[in-house]
């Protein structure tokens, strides 16, 4: 991170009798200090300040308190009800307040402006989500439906180290019940007024919710269900490392047991929920152009992925340019390899790798060699790269009650102390993908992307907590597709065949941006979804649903992968020209990163003062 830098001496320079010969009285040498004093005691006033608000926030979140690997709170769930969602609101309006009454942004260094001006976006945003709430209800999105999304929370997200956290654990078990509950009422506001989940997620919730009561304990033989599962373990763990007694052990078990007993009236209540729903759930044409009011929704949906203010036609055109743009430079690969085309070179892979079914030892394969890169990508790191991550990445399957067939593979970044490794989860369902792709999924999922990404900003020093933990789509998707281009300049793709697969990923993300806006601005069905991204976004067809039925539940988050990496492209190439032979990638690389998540137009500025600073430097 880059230190806070004073205002200089400049001006406060007086010449002496004496020639060529510089002195600085001590009034006037007092005043210079107070200058560089005066902004670094305000920097620390306003990350006090802020440091204080963002606890406040965790108080009314508390599952981002756990992910950031907090005890606090650790048997809560965050409110998703009506009335939570606008006391969150609330407090932000009244915390933006309290920072623009306190703080004068013009006083405050450079660094700090950036902490200042995404605390006022966040209301912006969060304005944007409360108004927009009824069309993104609890069940309706492909990726974070909480029928599936709050026992991964506890699984891969709750870390369990004492009995005192099995003690919480058991609690967010007992009242998952509820928040259940509380999502089936805010989905039937959300039908009230017009915006039903497509049939696909309502089939899917319902899949979902009889997997997880499915099993012991809730039958006599058989596997046990995930949370069953899942609690056993850690009791298990606890037990081994000697954290817990044999009496203790059954007695957080018997809890767990309750726990895991009590959701079953609750899923039941989902799936019949979702029975209800699946008469007048649509099909077909189910983009946000189909909803009520459906066309500003996207406009903001939009807004708040890309965080940019870029309209549905720019990206579609944004991304039929891109298309074509890689599309030539795979044609011109190919060709340098003999072929006559990108589509001989895509014929030939599938005939020497065509797609083949998962078995348990392929899994095995594909996890190791899945692994294998992320260490050798590790090792290759220093030639872009100063500042490096230094927590385990671990790459592993995808939890059953949450994989699909062609399901997207997507990471988490580690939690504060490194306890909990960042981690790529896999779908390992229906058929194999070319093995050439693995070294670029690690690239974008693992290191230097995704995994590094958060690996690093957990550990950010001199910024306020929050730039820990928030999260910005077209950043953090954007950096991971940077991170594609730069395990090129690293020497990770190790043939001809990783390259191309390279450009495919790239090509595959610019098709996302003609997809998203053609299901939710042009009126395409799921179908013509589906024919253009296996056509041109050259995914297999079961892949090429999956990701369809994303884009529709989640309106604009697509986008935000190729509107980030040509921001930070866009922003290299600025600083590549500016600077010169001064420009040093391992800088920019490490300045991109180690800023953390930050929208668009705050990464603008601070890599604009960054030049700044190197041309005067």
């Amino acid at each position: 991170m880059r230190k806070i830098v004073g205002l200089g001496f400049a001006a406060a320079l007086m010449l002496t009798a004496a020639p060529a010969m510089v002195v600085l009285t001590a009034p006037v040498a007092a005043q210079a200090q107070n200058g560089q004093a005066q902004p670094a005691a305000e920097a620390a006033r306003f990350t006090a300040f802020i440091d204080n608000e963002f606890e406040q926030e965790l108080k009314l979140r508390p599952q981002r308190a756990t992910a950031l690997g907090r005890k606090q709170d650790n048997d809560k769930w965050d409110d998703i009800s009506d009335a939570g969602q606008l006391k969150l609101l609330e407090w932000r309006r009244a915390s933006v307040a309290r920072m623009k009454a306190q703080f004068d942004r013009a006083k405050l260094p450079p660094e700090t402006r950036a902490s200042y001006d995404m605390w006022a976006m966040e209301l912006h945003r969060a304005e944007a989500t409360y108004k927009y709430r009824r069309y993104q209800p609890p069940f309706y999105s492909f990726l974070y439906s909480i029928h599936s999304e709050l026992p991964n929370f506890l699984i891969n997200t709750q870390a369990v180290s004492d009995a005192a956290d099995m003690a919480g654990y058991n609690a967010r078990l007992k009242s998952l019940g509820a928040v259940l509950d509380v999502g089936i009422a805010e989905s039937r506001q959300a039908t009230a007024q017009g915006v039903n989940a497509p049939k696909f997620e309502i089939e899917r919730v319902i899949e979902g919710s009889k997997v997880m009561i499915s099993g012991q304990p809730f039958t006599a033989s058989g596997a046990d269900s995930p949370l069953w599962a899942d609690a056993k373990a850690k009791v298990g763990k606890l037990k081994a490392a000697g954290k817990v007694t044999d009496a203790e052990a059954d007695a957080l078990l018997a809890d767990a047991k309750a726990g895991v007993l009590g959701v079953k009236a609750p899923y039941e209540r989902v799936i019949a929920w979702a029975n209800g729903e699946l008469p007048k759930a649509p099909s077909g044409k189910t983009g946000a152009v189909s909803l009520p009011g459906g066309l500003e929704w996207y406009a903001a949906a939009l807004k708040l992925n890309t965080t940019t203010d870029l309209t549905p036609d720019q990206v579609h055109a944004l991304g039929l340019k891109e298309v074509e743009r890689i599309q030539k430079e795979q044609d011109a690969l190919a060709q340098k390899s003999g072929f006559k085309d990108r589509q001989a070179f895509y014929d030939d892979r599938a005939k020497k790798f065509p797609p083949t079914p998962w078995t348990d030892a392929i899994r095995a394969d594909y996890l190791r060699q899945y692994n294998a890169a992320i260490a050798r990508n590790r090792s290759l790191l220093p030639s872009v790269f100063t500042n490096l991550p230094v927590y385990k990445a671990e790459v592993v399957r995808e939890p059953a009650f949450s994989e699909v067939a062609g399901g997207a593979a997507h990471a988490s970044g580690p939690n504060l102390d490194g306890t909990r490794p960042g981690r790529v989860y896999i779908h390992m369902l229906g058929v194999t993908d070319d093995p050439a792709n693995i070294t670029d999924l690690m690239c974008h999922e693992g290191i230097p992307g995704h995994v590094m990404q958060g690996d690093i900003q957990v550990r950010q020093k001199g910024v306020p907590k929050f730039r820990s933990a928030y999260r910005y789509v077209a950043y953090g998707e954007g950096w991971a597709l940077y991170t594609e281009y730069l395990c090129k300049e690293m020497g990770a793709y190790q043939d001809v065949a990783s390259d191309f697969f390279r450009l495919d990923a790239e090509l595959f993300r610019a098709a996302r941006l003609v997809t998203d806006t053609g299901i939710h601005a042009k009126g395409w069905t799921e179908d013509q979804a589906v024919d253009y991204m296996v056509k041109t976004g050259r995914r297999p067809p079961q892949q090429a649903r999956s990701e369809v039925r994303r884009y529709i539940t989640l309106p604009g988050q697509a986008t935000g992968y190729k509107i980030g990496m040509l921001k930070i492209m866009e922003l290299r190439h600025r600083a590549e020209k500016a600077l010169g032979p001064k420009f040093d990638v391992k800088a920019y690389d490490d300045l991109v990163v180690g800023e953390g998540s930050l929208p668009l137009a705050v990464l603008e500025r601070q890599v604009d003062e960054w030049i700044a600073r190197q041309k005067a430097g």
